[in-house]
C-alpha cells in the first residue's frame, strides 16, 4: 500500500540578545543554575515585564528575509499551562496576532537515498512568533529528585512554523539546515543546536494519497539533524505499521531516543484552546512602523539565494559551487575576501574552498568560522599557482604547512624550496637528456605508442625534483618528440 508523508515543522530559534526578552538579566550560556534568574524571570509579586527592543528587530530580520508579511501591530498573550520549569504558571507568547505572518523559504534536497537528482522545493511559513523560553529540570546527581534551573526562563524566542509541506525526512533535513543557515546568515540567532540555540520540534503524519491529512503526532525538541531524520524514519514506519495493523493514531507529543533509534509517547496531544490563552495585560500591543521596518531591511546583508544568483550568473560557478559556497555566511565571506587577490580565477578559487579547505575542515572536526588560515593566506597562495610560482602539487605542500603552522605562502615556498622551473631554456636541456638516455623508448612513441608521452613526463618530473612547470615541460616534450 502507497503512503504519502506529511511533515511540518515548529522550530524554537534562541534570539542573540544580551538580555532576556522581558528583563535586563543576562541569556549567557553555561552559568551557574538559577545565577540569572531574576525578579521578572521568576515572577515576583509586582514586576512587571519591558520587552526588548533587540528582539523584535530580530524577528523583523527574520521576516523581511523570508518575504514574510510584517504585521503593524501584534499582541502578546499568556499562554496557561503547569510545569515544574514555568515559575509563572504561564509562558508570555503570541497568539492570534503573532509579529510575523506568511513567508517561504527555498530549499535544495539531496534525498536520502536512491538514485534521484537533487531538487528544489519552497517550504510556506506559516507565521513567526517571539516568545519566551521556560526554564529546565535537571534530572542528574539529585539522588532521585529533580532540580529546577531557571537561568532559560525569560530568554527570547522567535517560534517558526511551518507550513505542512514537507514529504519526506529528506524535505524537512533540508528545511531546518536552510531555516538553520539563514538565521545564522542574518545574525539574530548563533545556530548552536548542542546548547538548545535552535531546537525542532517536527510534526508527522501519514496519509493516503488524495485522503485528508492524518493524525499528527509531535517528536519534542530535536536538536540533531541526524536525530531528525532518524526520529522521523522510524515514525513514519511505526505509524504505517499501526494504521495497517488495524490501530488508530492518537495526537500525541513523543521523544525521540538516540540510544534506542524509537520514539516513545509523552503525553497525549493538547489543542490550543487547551492551553487558554488571553491578552497579557502588562503589555501593550507591538506597532512596527514602515520607516522602521525600512531602517532594518537596509542593513540587512545580501541574501543567501541573491548571492548564490550572483556566484552563477556574474560569477559563472554551477549550480553546485554556488550552493556550498553560499551555505554559510562564513564560507562566502571567505570566499569572496580570497577570490579579491585572485579576481580572475574564480574558478580555481571556488574549487580550492570546496575541495581541499572543506575536506580538511571535516577532518579535523571544525566548521569555516574555526578555519587556521585566512582568506588573505589562502588567496597569496592561489595567486601563486596562478602566476606560476608553484605547481597544484606544490601549492599542496604549501596549505599543509599553512595549515598546521601559519605563515604566508610566500615565505613557505622561498623555505621548501618550492618554486617552479620556469626557464624555458633549463627545461628543453633536461628533456633533451632524457630522450638521449631513453632513444628506445622515443623510437616506440614515434612508432605510435602515444601512452608512452606519461613515462616523458614523470621522467622529467623527476629530474626536476618535480619542480618543473608542467605547462610548459609538456610543450617541450610533444615538441621534442615529435621532432
Amino acid at each position: 500500500m502507497t503512503w504519502e508523508i506529511v511533515i511540518g515543522l515548529e522550530v524554537h530559534t534562541q534570539l542573540s540578545t544580551n538580555s532576556k526578552i522581558f528583563s535586563g538579566a543576562a541569556t549567557a550560556y553555561g552559568a551557574e543554575p538559577n545565577t540569572q534568574a531574576d525578579a521578572v524571570s521568576i515572577a515576583l509579586p509586582g514586576v512587571l515585564p519591558v520587552l526588548n527592543k533587540g528582539a523584535v528587530e530580530r524577528a523583523i530580520k527574520f521576516g523581511l528575509a523570508t518575504g514574510a508579511h510584517i504585521a503593524p501591530r501584534s499582541v502578546f498573550a499568556r499562554k496557561n499551562y503547569f510545569y515544574p520549569d514555568l515559575p509563572k504558571g504561564y509562558q508570555i507568547s503570541q497568539f492570534d496576532l503573532p509579529v510575523v505572518g506568511q513567508g517561504a523559504l527555498t530549499i535544495q534536497v539531496e534525498p536520502l537515498s536512491g538514485n534521484a537528482k537533487p531538487y528544489e522545493k519552497v517550504v510556506r511559513i506559516t507565521r513567526a512568533h517571539l516568545e519566551e523560553d521556560a526554564g529546565k529540570s535537571l534530572h542528574e546527581d539529585f539522588h532521585g529528585m529533580t532540580g529546577i534551573d531557571l537561568n532559560r526562563a525569560g530568554t527570547p524566542l522567535l517560534e517558526i512554523v511551518s507550513e505542512p509541506d514537507m514529504r519526506s525526512a529528506a524535505e524537512a533535513v533540508a528545511y531546518a539546515k536552510a531555516l538553520h543557515s539563514l538565521v545564522c546568515w542574518i545574525g539574530i540567532c548563533d545556530g548552536n543546536m548542542q546548547e538548545g540555540s535552535f531546537r525542532c520540534d517536527v510534526n508527522v503524519s501519514v496519509r493516503k494519497p488524495g485522503e485528508p491529512l492524518g493524525t499528527r503526532r509531535e517528536i519534542k525538541n530535536l536538536n540533531s539533524f541526524k536525530f531528525m531524520q532518524q526520529a522521523i524514519d522510524y515514525e513514519v514506519q511505526w505509524q504505517i505499521d499501526t494504521i495497517e495493523n488495524g490501530g488508530k493514531i492518537q495526537q500525541a507529543t513523543i521523544l525521540f531516543s538516540p540510544d534506542t533509534g524509537e520514539t516513545r509517547m509523552m503525553r497525549s496531544k493538547e489543542d490550543a484552546h487547551d492551553y487558554r490563552y488571553f491578552p497579557d495585560p502588562d503589555l501593550l500591543p507591538l506597532e512596527i512602523s514602515e520607516e522602521w521596518k525600512e531602517q532594518i531591511r537596509a542593513a540587512l546583508p545580501e541574501l543567501p539565494q541573491a548571492k548564490q544568483a550572483r556566484y552563477k550568473n556574474e560569477l559563472g560557478l554551477s549550480i553546485y559551487d554556488a550552493n556550498i559556497l553560499t551555505s554559510s555566511r562564513e564560507m562566502a565571506d571567505f570566499f569572496e575576501a580570497a577570490l579579491s587577490y585572485v579576481p580572475s580565477q574564480t574558478k580555481m578559487c571556488a574549487n580550492w574552498l570546496t575541495g581541499e579547505v572543506s575536506a580538511q575542515l571535516n577532518r579535523d572536526g571544525l566548521d569555516m568560522a574555526q578555519c587556521p588560515i585566512s582568506a588573505q593566506q589562502l588567496g597569496g597562495m592561489l595567486k601563486r599557482i596562478a602566476d606560476g610560482t608553484i605547481s597544484n602539487s606544490g601549492a599542496k605542500e604549501v596549505f599543509r604547512a599553512m595549515w598546521a603552522e601559519g605563515g604566508d605562502a610566500d615565505a613557505i615556498i622561498e623555505t621548501k624550496g618550492l618554486k617552479q622551473v620556469s626557464d624555458s631554456g633549463a627545461i628543453e636541456t633536461l628533456v633533451d637528456e632524457i630522450i638521449a638516455a631513453n632513444a628506445d623508448k622515443v623510437a616506440e612513441y614515434r612508432s605510435g605508442k602515444d601512452k608512452l608521452f606519461g613515462f616523458f613526463v614523470g621522467l622529467a618530473m623527476k629530474a626536476s625534483k618535480g619542480k618543473a612547470n608542467p605547462a610548459q615541460l609538456n610543450d617541450i616534450l610533444k615538441r621534442k618528440l615529435s621532432g
